[in-house]
């Protein structure tokens, strides 16, 4: 992670869109757990199986971390789910999506936030940002996370792969975000911690782009691509001006 934290010129900025994954909370901690419980699902109990799901989709199998990119690490339950099926998972694409969602929703209920997130959303708060949150996850399982850490009320605008605004990184996110508070795109700051999240904000045309690598992408991965990279979400107190 850098070590010097930059500062940010943030005239204009009056909304803030997080991810939610590996930005406002632990991505690995709390997905590993629950794509590994997908995975057997997917198998059938075949654990050979699982582990061949698992390291399609973009799990190092040593680790347990996700690898910056890949399907486990920025897509959604239906992309997964449709990469299983075309390695054998004997399900119907409906049926594997609504058990992954299931199964992801059930996870969110006790995920903790990141360090710092909390007085982090409190701060912009008080400072006048409007917040809103924006997920290749379903929009009840963010609604879980949100509900479980106590900060459903800070946030105004929640939206997850089936929200019906399309999938990052389509840029109807931003777009939806921008139409509910009703301002521009170019007055919005995205937040994330993948490419996905940076070429969404880039599509809808957003003020700002901000990479953190609390998530699964490296500084390499996102600082030709983001106009500024923080270690963390909970370092924009620090950093805004």
């Amino acid at each position: 992670m850098t070590s010097e934290i930059p500062r940010i010129n943030t005239t204009g900025i009056e909304a803030i869109l997080f991810d939610k994954d590996g930005t406002l909370l632990d991505f690995d901690a709390t997905w590993t757990p629950a794509y590994e419980e997908a995975a057997r699902f997917a198998s059938k109990g075949i654990l050979s199986e699982a582990e061949r799901f698992l390291e399609k989709t973009g799990l190092d199998l040593e680790t347990r971390n996700s690898a910056a990119g890949s399907l486990l690490a920025a897509g959604n339950s239906e992309e997964i789910a449709e990469a299983w099926i075309a390695g054998g998972a004997d399900f119907s694409l409906d049926d594997l999506t609504s058990e992954l969602d299931r199964i992801f929703v059930s996870k969110m209920h006790d995920a903790k936030p990141l360090t710092g997130i909390r007085e982090t959303v409190d701060w912009l708060l008080d400072r006048g940002f409007r917040l809103g949150v924006a997920s290749s996850d379903s929009e009840a399982a963010i609604r879980a996370f949100l509900e479980g850490s106590g900060l459903a009320p800070k946030f105004e605008f929640v939206t997850g792969y089936d929200t019906g605004h399309g999938p990052k990184p389509e840029p109807g996110m931003v777009l939806g975000f921008a139409s509910a508070i009703g301002l521009p795109p170019a007055k919005i700051a995205v937040v994330g911690d993948n490419m996905h999240d940076i070429d969404m904000a880039k599509a809808a045309g957003a003020g700002l782009t901000i990479g953190v690598l609390t998530g699964t992408s490296a500084q390499e991965d996102l600082e030709t691509h983001a106009d500024i990279i923080l270690p963390s979400a909970s370092d924009l107190p620090r950093c805004l001006s």
